[in-house]
């Protein structure tokens, strides 16, 4: 892999051959890459120390085998910035992946320097832990972030940012960067550049050449990544500093919090979920359960069971979810269980009733079931469960036990369960069937 080279040159080559004298620049002192999840795009901002002689400089950048657009590419002193005039970015003909920038500095000296670019081929994801408590009341949530460079360039010592919100882009990035002349063919005119508006940020998070761009200098920039608003983004820093080489993947910590409540829920729906029962986690991003300081990024929760024993973890199961605003709520599927039972059981059926048209074919009747339902926790702890049953339009139903009416379709049954234990109990259905719906209507009025 070759990395990005800055040089100080002495003149300007006239030819590729031309002998020049050159100084390799110092390395970076600091990079920070601000990563898009929505598109492939990531804002490097990296400040160098330049040693700058009083008249004109020339400076040489390459971003050989890497995937930086360098349509993107602007420089700023961050020190002595009235004495310092960045002229112009030029790309020599029949010269790949080089542009030659003109300076000229009023003084002589190091002078710090920041340069921002777009580059391609870094990416980002979150992934979360969670470990229940052994009464699987709070849960202990840790979160992470696997940052995935592929960009052809090593970032050391990097701050890294992360950005959530849709960003609409004219061109990707991986096709600008991989192009032979990066404003197409030479001698063709420049297309029109309209200026770019940096999304979700204020002047106190903005790169200092983006609040340069809003002021008297402004600059054309080829890009333009549109703002849907304010709200749509959110911007996480990840604490300190990683060194993320090229084609590596690495994993950062985001955030850890203890003791948030939970409810866990184990849910049978045989439309849904066919014979199964399937156990629901949830939680609610707000301040009561010791988050709502930030939305959580969509990505992968796996869930454990603290046995405190010799500090052994139980893998309870695991589920993706979508961003999760401030005060919003999250129910999490855990999947099937086997260790809490539902079993229906038919115990009779007959019809009765019966209609008949005019031409002697049935028209209507109506069915009777006798239902048994069996609940079974094998769990050591108590748990929650709901039962829901759907029915044909025309149903009424006969039950000692409690239960919601949730539509006209839908009951539901909702019960806690002690540890070991079973409950058995029974219901009755009659369901009207054709035109036998005007006795559920006489018996309903």
């Amino acid at each position: 892999m070759k990395k990005l080279i800055i040089l100080i040159l002495a003149m300007l080559p006239a030819v590729a051959s031309a002998k020049i004298d050159l100084s390799t620049l110092p390395t970076r002192d600091t990079v920070q890459l601000t990563i898009y999840n929505s598109a492939d795009l990531t804002l490097a901002r990296e400040s160098r120390q330049l040693t700058l002689k009083k008249g004109i400089n020339k400076l040489q950048f390459s971003w050989a085998n890497t995937l930086i657009d360098p349509t993107s590419l602007e420089m700023l002193p961050l020190k002595d910035a009235g004495k310092i005039n960045i002229m112009d970015l030029t790309f020599p003909p029949r010269v790949r992946n080089l542009g030659l920038w003109n300076i000229e500095s009023d003084i002589t000296g190091r002078v710090p320097m920041e340069i921002t670019y777009l580059t391609s081929g870094i990416t980002w994801r979150a992934f979360y832990m969670g470990t229940l408590s052994k009464d699987e009341k709070t849960m202990q949530l840790q979160g992470y972030v696997r940052v995935t460079n592929n960009s052809g360039e090593d970032y050391e010592n990097a701050q890294t940012r992360l950005i959530v919100g849709k960003v609409n882009l004219i061109d990707q990035i991986a096709t600008l960067a991989r192009r032979q002349h990066p404003y197409q063919r030479p001698g063709q005119p420049r297309p029109y550049r309209q200026e770019i508006t940096y999304p979700g940020a204020d002047e106190k998070t903005m790169p200092a050449n983006w609040i340069e761009l809003t002021k008297d200098r402004k600059r054309d920039i080829v890009k333009e990544i549109k703002k849907e608003g304010l709200s749509e983004y959110f911007l996480y820093t990840i604490p300190g500093v990683e060194t993320i080489p090229n084609r590596w993947s690495k994993r950062l910590p985001s955030f850890d919090t203890a003791g948030i409540p939970v409810v866990n829920l184990y849910k049978y729906n045989e439309q849904m979920y066919g014979r199964s029962v399937v156990r629901f986690l949830s939680f609610k991003n707000d301040e009561k359960h010791k988050l709502g300081l930030t939305p959580i990024p969509g990505g992968k929760m796996k869930v454990y069971r603290d046995l405190q024993e010799n500090k052994h973890l139980s893998y309870t199961g695991q589920s993706n979810f979508k961003y999760i605003p401030v005060n919003e709520k999250v129910e999490l599927n855990l999947g099937a269980v086997q260790n809490v039972v539902v079993k229906p059981t038919m115990m009779n059926r007959i019809t009765k009733d019966y209609r008949y048209n005019r031409h002697r074919n049935i028209s209507g009747w109506t069915e009777v079931k006798t239902m048994k339902l069996q609940v079974k926790n094998t769990r050591s702890i108590p748990v929650k469960i709901e039962i829901k049953r759907n029915f044909p339009q025309y149903w009424e139903i006969e039950t000692e036990e409690k239960y919601e009416k949730i539509d006209k379709d839908t009951i539901k049954f909702t019960m806690t369960l002690e540890p070991e234990t079973e409950k058995t109990f029974n219901y009755e259905l009659t369901i009207y069937h054709k035109d036998n719906y005007k006795i559920w209507q006489q018996r309903n009025r």
